[in-house]
């Protein structure tokens, strides 16, 4: 069995696939890769099928060795990436002879990457998917130094696809497009300009199940009621009583007892996911269709 082995870890690693849909009902959320974008690119960068398993690389620091020939891609956050001390790009195909080491550095903007190895990640599923689930605590757990992990066999066909761009650097505050509601009427009547019209910092409080927001106010509620436990997706911004907002990101719960005053688009959720502490966001009304 081909291996890749684990000689050093950043701040978190994890082994992510597209999630596990369908199982809310028992209180276990989808899970899965926090920026999907990249993880579907890196798999396709690689030729694999889009359920095959990546490792989620936070805040860099990821270092790799072959045991055999490999074949990998570096999608995400862009981070430096050391080939038997040679440069090369991220969003581009690697080929690693058998005891040659990779090493990822620290981006200098966003916050995950995605390594794809062809044939994928193959540890043992849980409930049908391989991700690692840091709220419920499903799935395998996060990759340490001195991990063995074996690759498997969900590759499709080559060639593999060479249209995986990087998306553009920002250099300004992050616009996230929101569908307003569906609690925005327990808000004051100047609760959505606030939120759509200032800038909101992301704190350090920030991991997969979700950002801590701050800004120049809070959001004020105008009905205090307490409200029943209801379900939540990705890109929830639920309001506790602090009244600063919590983007609710891959590994969210399943319900929650505090208002969502607005939802980010799905189109927007690889923005969030790459959002780290420190960064400006600014929120936008999405057009209705």
């Amino acid at each position: 069995m081909s291996l890749i082995e684990v000689q050093r870890v950043g701040a978190l690693v994890t082994v992510q696939d597209r999630g596990r849909p369908g199982y809310a009902h028992l209180g276990v959320g989808r899970s899965g890769a926090a920026d999907r974008t990249a993880h579907d690119a890196a798999n396709r960068l690689v030729g694999n099928d889009p359920s095959a398993a990546t490792l989620e690389v936070t805040l860099g620091g990821l270092r790799i060795r072959a045991a055999d020939t490999a074949t990998l891609a570096v999608t995400g956050a862009r981070v430096p990436l050391s080939l038997k001390g040679i440069a090369f790009p991220a969003y581009s195909t690697l080929h690693l002879r058998a005891g040659d080491v990779l090493t990822l550095g620290v981006p200098a903007d966003g916050l995950r990457s995605y390594l794809a190895v062809r044939g994928g990640i193959d540890v043992p599923p849980v409930l049908g998917s391989r991700a690692t689930d840091t709220l419920a605590g499903l799935g395998p757990e996060p990759v340490r130094a001195g991990d063995r992990l074996p690759i498997g066999r969900a590759r499709s066909a080559w060639p593999a696809t060479e249209l995986a761009p990087p998306p553009p650097e920002h250099t300004g505050p992050v616009v996230l497009r929101i569908r307003i509601g569906p609690r925005h009427t327990m808000f004051d009547a100047d609760a959505l300009r606030v939120l759509t019209g200032e800038p909101w910092t992301v704190t350090p409080d920030a991991n997969r199940v979700g950002a801590r927001l701050t800004g120049p106010r809070p959001l004020v509620r105008s009905d205090t009621r307490e409200l029943p436990s209801e379900g939540m997706v990705p890109g929830s911004l639920q309001v506790p009583s602090s009244g600063f907002p919590v983007l609710f990101l891959a590994d969210h719960p399943v319900t929650g007892g505090y208002p969502v005053i607005a939802v980010v688009t799905d189109v927007d959720l690889p923005a969030a996911a790459q959002l780290r502490p420190g960064d400006v966001v600014r929120f936008s009304a999405a057009q209705r269709r």
